[in-house]
């Protein structure tokens, strides 16, 4: 039997993602955090690296292990090393840093250093080709950070708020407003389309204020459907939360969207954290598209 079964089994997380996204900080935060991290650690060594750990006394409670494309050959044996973790019983959790295209090719080129995977190609064909090859591992990944817009000290605190405590897991959640014509934020878990609404932008009065405010709140939630489309998702998310938390989910991002991320969408986001928080979960509510326009 595997000693990794004991009760001085480590926690592990598995830091991954797209090059230039910020492994590199993640991974430097974790440290700063008490844990112990390998960087490009051959994924068919990490059950021998949890093993060890076991065997420490208690001495390495957490490790963190950068896996990436470097691995080359190694990457294939990634996801059979995490299935056989899970089966042993081992805490385990997958980080996927992810970054658009433009974000990823402005930070090669301001380092002046080649994209891993782009051999005699460009930049962008090195990205396309890392995609797909983590396109599997993302979809497994329990927490997807978007650091596109966030520099080092933004990532810094959300690995902070993420990885800083040591208290028995629970489900957190991100509420997250937005607007379409900006896109979707990638690492969102579900989205809610709240264009099926009057938009408060046509309303003079309106359109220079924001869902936070309560005029307009009373105008979004007196439009036929809203407060029975708001009570109705709200239960929704009970069956969806009580799903993740048995499946050992830890974070859930919602994202709630209209045109331009600044009425409908911020409103409607503001009553489902509340609703979210009165259902004792742990909920961060992120506006990212206010006052963009």
């Amino acid at each position: 039997m595997s000693e990794s079964g004991g009760e001085n089994v480590p926690e592990l997380v598995i830091i991954s993602g797209m090059s230039g996204a910020g492994r590199s900080t993640a991974a430097k935060c974790l440290e700063d955090l008490g844990w112990f991290v390998v960087d490009n650690l051959p994924p068919s060594l990490i059950p021998t690296m949890v093993d060890l750990g076991a065997r420490s006394q208690g001495a390495v409670a957490r490790i963190g292990a950068v896996v990436d494309v470097r691995g080359r050959s190694f990457f294939d044996d990634l996801l059979a090393s995490l299935e056989d973790l899970e089966r042993r019983g081992v805490r385990l959790r997958v980080l996927f840093l992810e970054a658009s295209d433009d974000a990823l090719v402005r930070r090669f080129e301001s380092v002046r250093r080649p994209h891993p995977l782009q051999g005699d190609g460009r930049i962008v064909d090195g990205i396309e080709q890392e995609r797909t090859l983590l396109r599997d591992l993302r979809g497994e990944a329990d927490l997807v950070i978007d650091t596109s817009s966030l520099n080092v000290h933004e990532l810094r605190a959300k690995m902070d708020a993420q990885f800083s405590d040591d208290q028995e897991p629970q489900l957190r959640a991100t509420v997250m407003s937005f607007g379409f014509k900006y896109g979707l934020p990638v690492d969102a878990d579900l989205v809610v389309d709240c264009r099926f609404l009057p938009n408060p932008h046509w309303v003079p009065e309106l359109r220079p204020r924001t869902g936070t405010d309560e005029e307009v709140a009373r105008y979004v939630f007196d439009q036929p459907g809203a407060k029975e489309f708001l009570d109705q998702y709200a239960d929704l998310l009970r069956i969806v939360t009580e799903g993740y938390r048995r499946e050992g989910k830890r974070y859930m991002t919602l994202a709630v969207g209209c045109t331009g991320g600044k009425h409908r969408s911020v409103a409607m986001s503001e009553r489902l954290a509340k609703r979210l928080i009165a259902d004792g979960l742990e909920t961060v509510l992120v506006h990212r598209d206010m006052g963009r326009e």
